[in-house]
């Protein structure tokens, strides 16, 4: 489970009783999809023929633009996730990590989720040397937060910290 015990009500939308404005909440989805696309070809390398995790990331910024409905883009999360269940390793991860953008639509909160797949996927891709793996993972880490938007970045950074024991360690620089 990679959402925390207690949520961090700057993550949580004013609709639902916090304090994240929907267009810091559309930042978070467009960043969670970028960083899940990052990966997302070494899903597609293994099932070209399987659109789901792809498609979880144009419904969420659909989403964005206003033109799908939040359950929309949760439910294409969701079958990006179930694409991802058969596989192992890289392929695995990202498709997953397409399926947590894809549901942030429905809770901020898994901004970090696809981040953390994400991580884990570049981790997988490096092959069986921990050194290596532990440079990807970084390296990942790093490309991740140099797309970060200015407006919500000491936030998601801030998340990163507070989470990064129940993501893998994912973020390291």
């Amino acid at each position: 489970m990679i959402l925390p015990e207690v949520r961090d009500q700057r993550l949580v939308t004013v609709r639902r009783g916090g304090s994240l404005s929907e267009d810091h909440h559309h930042l978070l989805a467009l960043w969670a999809a970028e960083v899940a696309e990052h990966v997302l070809p070494l899903f597609e390398q293994v099932r070209p023929d399987d659109p789901r995790p792809r498609a979880a990331l144009e419904q969420v910024r659909s989403w964005v633009r206003g033109a799908a409905g939040m359950t929309v883009s949760r439910a294409a999360g969701g079958h990006a996730m179930g694409a991802a269940r058969p596989l192992t390793g890289a392929p695995r991860w990202a498709a997953y990590a397409a399926g947590q953008a894809g549901v942030v639509a429905h809770v901020a909160e898994h901004d970090l989720g696809a981040a953390a797949y994400a991580v884990k996927a570049a981790r997988a891709a490096a092959g069986p040397d921990a050194a290596a793996q532990d440079a990807a993972g970084r390296a990942e880490c790093r490309w991740q937060r140099g797309r970060l938007p200015h407006e919500v970045r000491a936030l998601v950074l801030e998340d990163q910290e507070r989470r990064n024991p129940i993501c893998w360690w994912a973020f390291r620089d």
